[in-house]
Order: structure tokens, then C-alpha cells, then sequence
């Protein structure tokens, strides 16, 4: 099974993407994890990825992409794994389908208010060294200003100010559009009302789920 979680920034992809490996055993894959592992790995694609950064670009779909096929040659990926952060337009979907075709494939929008995702962006702060993640409100970490995990300086992203965070909104509605229609006419995508706790939206998603999972195995097909 492929599952992708698509939702603003904010709205707890990455959190809820947690909850569901840890509940079906799948391998959560992020392209960002991807992309800063490669290149402190100084792998050949990961050397490129680099590169394109070093510039002030994006990483072209091309790297992205040929990440993503050697992440998903890994045998902890055969049942199934999650997505979050990718695909991020409607290209890369359609090359998601060709990389990994005939893959059972369900997808998740979490629907936020763009109140709740201001609150939650601007209250995050990441560690400067491991990358985890904290809330002030939330998560707070043990020490003010301290990260649990390693001890590294915990740091407000610069896009994650108010200022910013409507600006971003705007962007994510208007590359998200043609991805939620591309999967609405497949008939797999299912709505979330993400502006709660996230053990109330993993209550929702779960049962979605283990729905697929059942017709999956019913059929005698890989989930």
C-alpha cells in the first residue's frame, strides 16, 4: 500500500505520518529527509541535490524522483509506505506512478483552517542539530530552548513567522489544487478534518485503512 498524506504546512503530516508506521508497520519516507541524507552521505544524486541548492534553486523532479526509487528498492518498503511531502504537484504523481506502478494507493487530505496552521507553525521550533521537532504550546521540550533528543539549540524556522506563513498558505492552495482533483477523479482521495488533536485524526484515518488493507488481502493483492 502507498498512502500520501497531502495538507498545508502545518496541518501534521509529518506527526501523522508517524502514528500510522508505528500502527501498520509501514516506512514513513520524506524527500526532505531524503535530500539531507544524501547529501551529507555525498552520494552521487545527493552531490547533485547539493549542488542545485548551493545555487539558490529547488532540486529538479529528475533528483528527486531517482531518491525516491532507490529509497523504494528497500525491503522494508514491500507492504507498504507513506509519503509525506511528495508528491508536490501533479508531474510528480504521474511519475510516482510509473516508478512503482500497480501499487494499491490511498490518499489523505488533511483539511486545516488557516487559523490552526498560523498557531501551529508559528508556536514549532526544530532542533539546529537533529532536525526534531518541538511546540512551545503543544510539545514543549524539557528545557526552554533545548532539544530533548540531542541536546542541540531548538530555532524558529524563517518560514514559519506570521509574516510568512500566509504567503505559503497561498502557494500550497494553488499547487495542491490540480493533485486533489488528479486523485478525487480516481475516486482515492479521503478528506480529513485535521484541526484537532492528532489522536483524533489518526482516529479517522485508521479505519480508512484497515477498509483497504481488508480488500487488498481479499483480493489476494500486495497492500
Amino acid at each position: 500500500m502507498r498512502v500520501i498524506l497531502l495538507g498545508a504546512p502545518g496541518s501534521g503530516k509529518g506527526s501523522l505520518a508517524g502514528l500510522i508506521g508505528a500502527a501498520y508497520g509501514f516506512p514513513k519516507i520524506s524527500t526532505g529527509d531524503l535530500l539531507r541524507d544524501a547529501a551529507r552521505e555525498k552520494t552521487p544524486l545527493g552531490l547533485q541535490a547539493a549542488a542545485q541548492l548551493g545555487k539558490g534553486g529547488l532540486v529538479d523532479d529528475a533528483v528527486v524522483l531517482g531518491l525516491l526509487r532507490e529509497r523504494l528498492a528497500r525491503p522494508d518498503c514491500r507492504a507498504g509506505y507513506i509519503l509525506d511531502g511528495y508528491p508536490r504537484n501533479l508531474a510528480q504523481a504521474k511519475d510516482l506512478e510509473t516508478l512503482d506502478d500497480g501499487r494499491r494507493e490511498i490518499v489523505f487530505l488533511i483539511e486545516t483552517r488557516e487559523a490552526v496552521v498560523i498557531e501551529r507553525l508559528s508556536s514549532r521550533r526544530i532542533c539546529s542539530a537533529c532536525q526534531a521537532v518541538f511546540n512551545v504550546v503543544t510539545k514543549k521540550p524539557s528545557r526552554e530552548g533545548i532539544c530533548d533528543v540531542c541536546g542541540g539549540r531548538l530555532v524558529q524556522r524563517n518560514d514559519d513567522r506570521d509574516e510568512v506563513i500566509a504567503e505559503r498558505m497561498k502557494t500550497h492552495r494553488q499547487k495542491t489544487e490540480p493533485l486533489i482533483s488528479f486523485y478525487q477523479g480516481r475516486g482515492i482521495l479521503h478528506r480529513v478534518d485535521g484541526n484537532g488533536r492528532l489522536e483524533e485524526i489518526f482516529s479517522a484515518v485508521r479505519p480508512v485503512l484497515d477498509a483497504e488493507i481488508r480488500v487488498a488481502e481479499a483480493f489476494g493483492k500486495r497492500p
